[in-house]
């Protein structure tokens, strides 16, 4: 864990993430917290984690998400150096230990 971002704070924040029971009550919630391009940002980089995890190069990560490729450089950073925050995220996914899709899934459907 980082410490430079451990804050009462962010901890307020993270238990009001912890909270919510839905699909509908995160868009409800993340509309209201986040700019569009701050969601879209997010979500694009989650996108990049899940195609680098299943092997997809660069170019096919940047055509699909259009992700630049210093995007795609930090989110694989991360993978390799991080937390294991996205790969324990993907595992449960992967492990229906969440009432959402496998991670091969997301890929595939457009969300909301």
């Amino acid at each position: 864990m980082n410490k430079k971002i451990q804050t009462a704070a962010v901890d307020h924040l993270f238990e009001a993430v912890l909270c919510l029971k839905s699909k509908e009550e995160c868009y409800d919630f993340f509309e209201d917290l986040c700019t569009v391009n701050e969601l879209l940002s997010l979500s694009q980089r989650y996108e990049v984690a899940a195609m680098l995890k299943e092997h997809k190069t660069y170019l096919e990560i940047a055509e699909k998400t259009g992700a630049s490729t210093a995007t795609i450089s930090r989110v694989n950073r991360s993978l390799n150096y991080g937390n294991d925050g996205y790969d324990l995220v993907f595992d449960r996914l992967n492990n229906g230990q969440h009432a959402s899709q496998p991670i091969s899934d997301l890929n595939k459907t457009d969300n909301h």
